[in-house]
């Protein structure tokens, strides 16, 4: 499949923007270069700066966010914008634009909702230690807790069909939203790729609005309140588990104690450890009752991803 049978679909490029006027003029001239037929979108996030004026100026389509956060951003543009395809890339000039033929190319042959730009990067500052010690401990706990994953959770280069987007809940604000991809699509049990992309240093003058501790935790609260909602007995199993262990470890005194003497001289060990069993078996018992209630809303949404119209594929 060359250039010209992707003009064939609908393909939306998205740019989510806080203050990249040094980039993004060149973001959207590249992915002009790379998608010539695609229609692309700027949404502003606030920015103080030209961003806007410059992303118009270079042929962008241009809207403005008032709610802050990445998070916010994208319900916006997955509620405004119909596309057969949705190229989502960051404003910051960091990922490869010549990759997105690439990236619809596959989801069209394979008939794939989501591509994932994996990020491979030469220049040591372009991706900190940090960042990836992060991500793959963070890609790693989203594995073990849902059975498998994507190589790189947290790229901001992603592929969609419109299949993925318009059943896609949308419930974070900020840059947590990569991890809601994720775990939307190994739910669902969607078909996924992946594709290596380069991966560059900021331009001079341009400053990442990623915070390596504030984010990554906020990442991490996401994924426990994901696994709350949706592997609940397994979230209030393993907190039933600890408070059993804790309750075995304070009482195994005052039942020693009964066992030798038949009294309890320990009386406060043997409160505490009694509240304790029963937070346990209060734990397991929501454990159980929240699971068939989530089993419900997964029901629900593979019903509501069911009703929306396959991905165009050249399989077969």
């Amino acid at each position: 499949m060359n250039r010209q049978d992707l003009a064939a679909y609908r393909i939306a490029v998205l740019i989510p923007c806080y203050n990249e006027e040094v980039t993004i003029g060149q973001v959207v001239q590249d992915m002009r270069l790379a998608l010539p037929d695609a229609f692309i979108y700027v949404y502003d996030n606030n920015s103080t700066d030209r961003t806007m004026e410059i992303a118009r100026t270079a042929g962008a389509i241009t809207r403005r966010e008032r709610l802050q956060g990445k998070g916010n951003v994208i319900r916006r543009m997955f509620a405004d914008i119909e596309a057969d395809f949705y190229v989502l890339i960051d404003g910051d000039g960091t990922y490869e634009a010549a990759a997105a033929p690439r990236m619809v190319r596959m989801a069209l042959e394979n008939g794939h909702d989501t591509v994932m730009g994996v990020r491979q990067h030469e220049e040591a500052a372009a991706y900190r230690p940090g960042h990836v010690l992060g991500n793959k401990v963070l890609t790693g706990l989203v594995v073990s807790l849902f059975g498998r994953g994507q190589s790189d959770m947290l790229s901001g280069y992603r592929v969609f069909s419109r299949r993925f987007v318009k059943s896609f809940p949308a419930l974070s604000a900020g840059f947590e939203t990569e991890t809601e991809f994720t775990v939307h699509t190994l739910q669902l049990n969607m078909s996924m790729g992946e594709v290596v992309t380069r991966y560059s240093e900021r331009p001079e003058g341009s400053f990442s609005k990623l915070n390596t501790y504030r984010d990554g935790f906020r990442i991490l609260g996401t994924i426990i309140n994901l696994l709350k909602q949706e592997r609940p007995f397994l979230f209030f199993g393993l907190i039933g588990i600890v408070m059993a262990l804790l309750g075995g470890i304070v009482g195994m005194r005052s039942i020693l104690d009964f066992v030798e003497t038949h009294t309890v001289p320990h009386l406060p060990s043997a409160v505490l450890a009694t509240g304790l069993e029963l937070l346990a078996a209060l734990s397991l018992v929501c454990g159980l009752i929240l699971n068939s209630v989530a089993l419900g809303r997964q029901e629900n949404k593979r019903l509501a991803y069911l009703a929306l119209k396959a991905p165009p594929s050249l399989e077969g």
